[in-house]
């Protein structure tokens, strides 16, 4: 045999190896980890590097931020650290997940949040309760800057929300249901706890701190409002308006947490005396309205069980 045939039968072979490594059937691929399973790995994983019980999450909205500064930090991991989480995109959102202590309570506090208008799925966006509850927090203290509808209010105004509207279109719990988490068809007559807002009442009180009672109407964002919709949402019973809160709500009562929801009036909102939204200058308002809020969390943390 010349020295040319052998060299192509090793040809022939070599190709013909390649064809059947290419062809044999693979390993069966590991199938998609489910939420429940995507929930331990987050929380097995903030456990590892915390080891306390949190009492309450507390997430802290636009421009809201500072209340993180009070915390007695033990560990402070960025978001994108975090197995399964997503990340804020949100310019004031610093994107940290803070666990430590407050008014001595533990605490697991969001520095940002996720909106379904950052192009999240509603699932994506509640993720954090989930691995809270997972973790222990039993509550959920939610803030939002929001545009004011009610007459009565002013920008700077304390809006302890009492109930909401979902106008998002979607909703957290769609698809199919794990009895692990929680029941199929979870209850909201009572989204806002009575006895958590009674608690911020009372503080708001001894504080000198004026609180109104709200409607918050969540929308999917992200541009602001027609004065048409500002009339229609006025009509329906909205005092207040946003672009969040809502999904981490239900979320936190399909896990039977008991939910505070504060709104700071960033701007007003009626129809007919509307200015041109500017989304610096809500920050802005948040800001200088913050102090009032972060001293009513704090006082309600201080009267907790």
């Amino acid at each position: 045999m010349t020295i040319t045939h052998t060299i192509s039968r090793l040809l022939v072979l070599c190709c013909s190896l390649l064809f059947f490594a290419r062809t044999a059937p693979t390993h069966a691929e590991e199938p998609p980890l489910s939420y429940y399973d995507k929930i331990t790995e987050a929380a097995d994983y903030i456990r590892a590097r915390w080891d306390q019980t949190p009492d309450v999450l507390i997430i802290l909205g636009t421009g809201l931020g500072h209340l993180a500064e009070r915390i007695e930090a033990d560990v402070v991991l960025p978001y994108e650290q975090i197995p399964h989480f997503a990340v804020s995109t949100v310019e004031s959102h610093a994107g940290n997940l803070i666990l430590g202590s407050l008014e001595g309570k533990r605490v697991i506090a969001m520095q940002g949040r996720f909106h379904l208008y950052e192009g999240y799925t509603p699932q994506e966006v509640v993720f954090p309760i989930f691995v809270a509850n997972r973790l222990g927090a039993k509550r959920l203290f939610v803030s939002n800057a929001a545009g004011g509808m009610n007459p009565r209010y002013e920008r700077g105004d304390i809006v302890l929300i009492e109930d909401h509207i979902n106008l998002f279109g979607c909703n957290p719990l769609t698809g199919p249901n794990d009895e692990r988490l929680g029941p199929r068809f979870p209850d909201m007559i009572e989204p806002y706890s009575h006895r958590l807002i009674k608690m911020a009442e009372e503080t708001a009180l001894s504080l000198g701190i004026k609180t109104h009672q709200g409607v918050y109407v969540g929308l999917l964002g992200p541009n602001f409002e027609t004065r048409a919709e500002y009339r229609f949402l006025k009509g329906i019973g909205a005092d207040v308006v946003g672009m969040s809160t809502v999904p981490e709500v239900i979320a936190a009562r399909y896990l039977s947490m008991e939910v505070l929801g504060i709104s700071v009036v960033t701007d007003m909102c009626l129809p007919d005396l509307r200015e041109t939204a500017d989304h610096d200058l809500i920050t802005e308002a948040a800001n200088s309205a913050e102090p009032k809020m972060n001293d009513i969390i704090c006082g309600v943390l201080k009267q907790l069980d």
